[in-house]
């Protein structure tokens, strides 16, 4: 069986080499292109009378040497996960028909700041936070064979639901440490099943410490994934970043609730933040995109034959 499941696993790999891109073009975005310091200039005033705490963060002292952290199969294969992601983020962000074209970075492929300079670049020219979203979750689906998104939720999410939870954790500690550091499987407790072995925790987020962007996070990281795992894989994922400690808790098999999507709406922006604050002012919108987000819950509890969705919210992230 496990020789049948070769592809879809390594597949999977590719995969949580993830989040991070962004933006669709059915929504608008600002035409003008700004950088770090016109956002952070532009929003200074207008947020100084209402500006949130900050927070620490992790200290900078012991950020990890991220360079010399692999996942399972050794540095040679995070590298080509590394540049298959790059090359895909590169494309996206680049395509013809894009309101505003992104060109990539000028470093190596292997680099992982090229990623982080796109991203940053992305992030800082586009204002519409689900174009951002929506855009990192094609990313995520031109990682993969459209044969692989066809069948998944019907030949493993829906029916085998645990197993499939427990490959995907495996797989995002195996195929994404690469991008988001030292990580490992665990149970998720809370769950109704016990969770056994369906949750990764990333100990301290290379995305995130490398961006030092709680916006950045969230609209490129979080969000985008989740969505991508309930619309394209048929699997619920609920990701809880602290950014105090730079960790983040994976938990496949278990949606959002409204509290988890409300306090990482609200998180106050890191100190260390380029923009000071101003890309999530800068990230304003255009339409909360409610109406889909519940939508797209009730057909996922379907699938998994859950019969209250009464608890299911909409993906507060989205809204202004």
């Amino acid at each position: 069986m496990m020789k049948c499941l070769s592809l879809p696993i390594i597949t999977l790999l590719v995969l949580m080499v993830v989040p991070a891109a962004s933006f669709s073009t059915s929504h608008q975005s600002r035409p003008r292109r700004q950088g770090w310091s016109a956002i952070s200039a532009s929003t200074t005033t207008s947020a100084e009378s209402t500006k949130p705490k900050r927070i620490q963060g992790p200290p900078i002292e012991t950020k990890p040497d991220y360079s010399s952290i692999h996942g399972p199969l050794g540095p040679f294969v995070d590298s080509i996960f590394m540049s298959l992601f790059r090359v895909k983020l590169a494309e996206r962000l680049n395509r013809p028909d894009n309101d505003i074209r992104i060109p990539d970075s000028k470093l190596e492929l292997n680099d992982f700041m090229g990623i982080n300079e796109i991203t940053l670049a992305m992030n800082t020219q586009y204002s519409n936070r689900t174009q951002v979203q929506e855009m990192a979750r094609e990313v995520l689906v031109s990682l993969f064979p459209s044969f692989i998104l066809d069948r998944y939720p019907s030949w493993f999410a829906r029916p085998f639901p645990e197993f499939s939870a427990r490959m995907c954790a495996w797989a995002t500690m195996v195929g994404g440490t690469w991008l988001m550091g030292e990580c490992e499987v665990n149970d998720v407790p809370e769950m109704e099943n016990g969770g056994k072995y369906q949750g990764v925790l990333v100990k301290r987020c290379r995305f995130l410490e490398e961006s030092q962007c709680a916006s950045i996070c969230v609209n490129s990281c979080k969000i985008p994934t989740q969505n991508f795992f309930r619309q394209n894989m048929g699997l619920a994922l609920t990701m809880t970043p602290d950014y105090e400690t730079g960790e983040c808790q994976f938990a496949y098999g278990r949606l959002p609730t409204e509290e988890e999507e409300r306090e990482a709406r609200e998180t106050p922006c890191l100190m260390r933040c380029p923009s000071s604050g101003g890309m999530r002012s800068w990230h304003n919108g255009e339409g909360s995109g409610k109406e889909q987000w519940l939508n797209d819950l009730d057909a996922l509890a379907k699938l998994n034959g859950e019969k209250d969705t009464s608890a299911r919210t909409n993906c507060l992230m989205m809204e202004d």
